[in-house]
């Protein structure tokens, strides 16, 4: 129960298994946390652990990590994982750590894997025992803490950051392997031919196994060299083009890349805007969700300043529908491009929410008698209809000194066009009409 892989020893083991580091001066990355002087490197030397969530994407050590703080402390290392276990398992890992603790003076760290797949009961289920001492929790998970783990579990463990390893870190990881002769592969001498190496760094995405299983595949795709064996260019392609890019739909790394993607359109980088539409529909997300997006991006940041963007959008929208992915994705592309050169305006949707706003926060006022429909000759007697001047028969359609707002708050202004795009003729229009208002003398109050 305590750690069923340090029990069983398996007879394959994947290269970035194999390459899990043995001690914490061999732990690559993280230097934020784990340089000299950080906090937490001087908890781990002194032995003051302490419950922690350690969060961050796949393959940046976060079990490795755990695994370390048990060694260095000498502590008893338990492991569970919250896509395998339930009530079950979690009730006989602290009954686990209950005897340890009896038995023994050593401290125990309870490690939970995918610590956010457990529902809140489950959750809940350890505090009592992190409270009392029982065990020392360490959580590792992919999402965000703020949003997938209790307030109370987060208020007994500190958060830590685990970062996707840099170009050099990888490097690193890497070059560790292939000089290692008992778990690594220095025996067949690799080495690259043109910028197979760098390629392969690049491919793995900060992702420190990734790296590694990466580069246990293109190995076994090697070709004999002069000296031991290589691997080139197209080798290292064969591999790269049968690797899934790292993405997590409905997760983190999604929801950071529709940031990033709104954030391009927002910013009218084009650029941008193609990329990261491209790196959400190679992830195999539903290209309607990036459709989507987009009509929010045409109201929220390009509004009236270009209202063709809600068209062009929508009708990429309609091109997917009848025409399939492989036009229909493209066709989308071509709207968020659009919609990154369009001039921007978010005057509406800052109208819109100070309308909604103060809605709420006033007074229900009454619909002004003119502007009521009288239908019946009851109604028009009660002064529904009143004299409305209709605007058609007005000069130029517009009654001057009108007001369609209740009488409380006939002075106020929610829609400010900005100076971009059709919104500079909307404004000079809005400033005219407002000019005849002021002139007129037909004001109704």
């Amino acid at each position: 129960m305590s750690d069923l892989f340090s029990e069983i020893e398996p007879s394959y083991q994947p290269l970035a298994a194999k390459m899990r580091p043995a001690s914490l001066a061999s732990y690559i990355g993280q230097s934020h946390l784990l340089g000299p002087a950080k906090p937490l490197r001087q908890a781990i030397e002194h032995g003051a652990l302490h419950s922690m969530i350690l969060w961050g994407p796949p393959g940046v050590g976060k079990t490795t990590l755990a695994r370390l703080l048990a060694q260095t402390a000498d502590a008893h290392f338990m492991s569970i994982s919250a896509v395998l276990s339930g009530v079950k398992e979690i009730r006989a890992a602290i009954e686990e750590a209950k005897h340890v603790a009896m038995s023994s003076a050593k401290k125990v760290i309870l490690f939970v894997d995918e610590v956010h797949r457990f529902n809140k009961s489950q959750q809940d289920a350890f505090l009592p025992h992190i409270e009392d001492g029982t065990f020392i929790f360490v959580g590792a998970t992919t999402e965000n803490p703020s949003f997938e783990l209790n307030n109370a579990l987060l208020s007994r463990a500190r958060v830590y950051l685990l970062k996707n390893l840099n170009d050099d870190e990888i490097s690193q990881v890497l070059k560790q392997a292939l000089a290692d002769q008992k778990n690594g592969l220095a025996k067949l001498q690799l080495s690259f031919e043109g910028q197979a190496f760098e390629n392969l760094i690049a491919a793995s995405g900060g992702d420190a196994r990734r790296a590694l299983n990466l580069l246990e595949i293109a190995a076994d795709l090697s070709v004999a060299g002069d000296v031991g064996r290589v691997i080139g260019e197209q080798q290292l392609q064969e591999v790269l083009q049968h690797s899934v890019k790292r993405f997590d739909k409905q997760g983190d790394i999604f929801y950071d890349m529709i940031s990033a993607f709104h954030k391009s359109v927002r910013g009218s980088s084009p650029d941008g805007a193609l990329y990261w539409c491209c790196r959400i529909l190679e992830g195999g997300a539903d290209p309607l969700y990036i459709a989507r997006r987009l009509v929010a991006i045409a109201s929220e940041d390009i509004g009236n300043a270009d209202p063709r963007a809600m068209q062009i959008v929508l009708a990429a929208w309609d091109a997917f529908e009848r025409v399939g992915p492989a036009e229909g994705e493209r066709a989308i592309a071509q709207a968020a491009v659009y919609c990154a050169c369009a001039p921007k305006s978010n005057k509406l949707y800052l109208a819109y929410n100070q309308c909604r706003a103060d809605i709420r926060a006033d007074a229900e006022f009454e619909v002004p008698h003119h502007l009521r429909n009288a239908p019946t000759d009851l109604m028009k007697d009660l002064g529904y209809g009143e004299n409305y001047r209709y605007a058609h028969d007005e000069p130029n359609a517009f009654a001057a000194g009108e007001v369609y707002l209740p009488a409380e708050i006939a002075e106020r202004r929610y829609y400010q066009p900005s100076n971009r795009g059709l919104e500079i003729k909307i404004s000079d229009k809005l400033r005219h009409l407002d000019e005849l208002n002021q002139q007129s003398d037909k004001r109704r109050y």
